[in-house]
């Protein structure tokens, strides 16, 4: 081993190293005892090192920075290579949060014994949030969407991450009620945990009980042994409560009495049970007027909606439209190993004219409908569902086209002049000469490719 070697292995030069990188770096043996703890890990947490080392993380952190995040409680990691990323909300000493990017390690000795785990963490808090000021973040956690409402989403799920306290979240069918609870379930102190999903409305009457606390041997008709319900299953995780408003009345009051004690007895069961469950709950439903009336408790209703986030319907937050159309083009080229096709801005402009009566899941459904039906590497308005098309008058494929009797009238409410009327005073901004027309988009640009001169003349500007 040469001097260098020597040099570098002292440990007053390896602490040095340490305290000189912008990581924050921790290390514990297997039973949790911290042995490295440098300047940017004190910075970012607030701890000091003397505070901190020869003591057992969990003792001095506590959830969210450890708890049920841990992936080293129970010995080795199981997950591949010994290695997980992931971010994670944390509240320092002073009380302030912050937002880590972490990367945690198994440290494996030359004999393949675990010898302890090693984890890195970057600060990403002031360059998070100067991007939701600058409203440039396109995705949080797994949800798209650059529209201010959705910054504001994104704002309120990182915050409410940190507390195991329970959310409600509220919107209209398909805006994606479920990816926020997936990503408060990510990014909070159960992520670690089983994220466990119950559509209370699919369950029938007569089994949701049981569905939910689970039922012992013998507590009814075919219940030959014992079974563990939703909340059982997720102990230490989530559970997600998809159309909470639909719960039977009887069944209300067995989930209020949890939510107040922290415990349940099985369906036919004596016995208590306590589990470690962060609730979240949502509804398409105004909670507020299924309790005037009277088909949803009050009590529980203030239980549940603890922590509200409302998401807003697709029609109001069209500017996410091209972003979540390019998403979901993406993962269709990516499920099918194959290239997809170019969403003409003919196409998009039909999509943007539309109402959304099913939101985002709608236009995931579209998306892929309009891949298998499009020609030529291009999407083109005809190549949309006909409910699309219908309001934009989009012509259909001749494929599609019925063979009339006799030649179709032409019906439309444009003409030139008023065309280059139009686009001559909004400066060639096709959008605004639309509105001025008082036309869809789509149907502007179905004009201009069928009149060549004044297309040339609109492009020009």
């Amino acid at each position: 081993m040469t001097e260098l070697t020597h040099t570098l292995l002292d440990p007053d030069n390896l602490n040095l190293i340490l305290d000189n990188l912008k990581l924050g770096i921790i290390a514990h043996t297997p039973n949790r005892i911290i042995t490295v703890f440098n300047k940017e890990a004190e910075r970012i947490t607030g701890y000091l090192k003397e505070e901190v080392l020869g003591k057992d993380c969990h003792m001095v952190f506590q959830a969210p920075f450890c708890g049920e995040k841990c992936s080293f409680c129970d010995g080795p990691p199981e997950f591949p290579f010994g290695t997980k990323e992931y971010p994670l909300n944390i509240i320092t000493k002073d009380g302030s949060t912050r937002q880590l990017e972490m990367t945690v390690s198994a440290i494996i000795g030359q004999d393949f014994v675990f010898k302890g785990v090693l984890a890195s963490f970057k600060d990403v808090t002031e360059s998070f949030n100067l991007s939701l000021k600058a409203e440039k973040i396109s995705s949080f956690a797994g949800i798209i969407g650059k529209d201010k409402a959705m910054q504001d989403i994104f704002r309120q799920i990182r915050d409410v991450a940190l507390y195991n306290y329970p959310v409600h979240v509220s919107g209209d069918t398909g805006t994606g009620k479920e990816r926020v609870a997936c990503a408060i379930h990510d990014i909070s102190s159960y992520g670690n945990g089983a994220f466990v999903p119950v559509n209370c409305g699919a369950i029938p009457e007569g089994i949701v009980e049981s569905e939910l606390f689970g039922h012992v041997k013998g507590a009814f008709t075919g219940a030959i042994k014992e079974r563990k319900g939703r909340f059982e299953l997720a102990h230490k995780g989530t559970l997600f409560l998809d159309e909470v408003a639909d719960l039977p009345l009887k069944t209300q009051v067995k989930l209020l009495r949890f939510l107040q004690e922290g415990t349940f007895e099985k369906v036919g069961g004596e016995k208590k049970i306590s589990v470690d469950v962060r609730i979240i709950s949502a509804s398409n439903k105004n909670l507020k007027d299924e309790v005037k009336a009277g088909t949803f408790r009050e009590d529980l209703y203030y239980r549940l909606n603890v922590i509200p986030i409302h998401l807003p319907p697709l029609r109001q937050r069209k500017n996410d439209i091209p972003l979540l159309a390019a998403h979901f083009l993406k993962e269709a080229e990516q499920e099918s190993n194959n290239p997809v096709p170019e969403l003409t801005s003919e196409a998009l402009a039909v999509m943007l004219d539309y109402h959304w009566p099913g939101n985002v899941r709608e236009l995931k459904n579209i998306i892929q409908f309009s891949v298998v039906r499009s020609r030529d590497n291009k999407i083109l308005p005809s190549d949309l569902p006909r409910e699309i098309t219908r309001d934009a008058s989009v012509p259909m494929r001749p494929s599609d086209r019925p063979i009339p009797s006799e030649p179709l009238p032409v019906k439309g409410k444009l003409n030139i002049e008023s065309v280059k009327a139009a686009i001559k005073k909004t400066g060639g901004n096709k959008s605004k000469a639309a509105r001025v027309l008082g036309v869809g988009r789509a149907t502007l640009y179905r004009f201009l490719d069928q009149n060549g001169d004044i297309k040339t003349y609109a492009d020009q500007f």
